[in-house]
């Protein structure tokens, strides 16, 4: 793991059905940050995921899970993939999932054309259910697994 601190790094994502893989990236982003821009995702932007939580719930669900960190942090909606970061020169990292490493990848080429300096993109390995599959919001709706990854049994 990387120990380096940066002054300002960004996470997003919908954060629904709050599970240990947001925990995961969440707590990286605390590690590594002094100040974190957290972006969750819209209701109209999330939506495009299938039926989750409203946005209002899933900040919640976070605001809740920092009550304890001792960070600045600040958490935003998101319209859009890249929020903030493709606007604020600021910025030096993102912490991201294998999953939205291309979209922290896409940032970087914004930035880049605007000639703002590249963030340093940390990527965080999945959280493996019981099955060894990655734990995920799809698979919790879908009442495959609960929210620390142990599956459900259907019998």
């Amino acid at each position: 793991m990387n120990n380096t601190k940066y002054k300002k790094l960004a996470v997003g994502g919908t954060f629904d059905k709050f599970h240990e893989g947001h925990k995961k990236l969440l707590d990286t982003a605390f590690e590594l940050g002094e100040q974190i821009e957290i972006g969750v995702t819209s209701d109209d932007f999330g939506g495009l995921k299938g039926d989750i939580d409203p946005c209002k719930e899933r900040i919640s669900n976070l605001k809740t899970f920092f009550k304890n960190k001792e960070n600045k942090f600040h958490v935003m909606r998101l319209d859009d993939p890249y929020g903030t970061t493709i606007h604020e020169e600021d910025f030096e990292a993102i912490v991201v999932s294998k999953e939205t490493e291309p979209t922290a990848i896409k940032i970087n080429e914004i930035r880049n054309k605007k000639n703002m300096h590249q963030l340093d993109i940390i990527v965080v390995s999945f959280v493996l259910a019981d099955d060894g599959t990655p734990i995920s919001s799809t698979r919790i709706r879908k009442g495959e697994i609960n929210k620390k990854g142990h599956i459900i049994n259907s019998d």
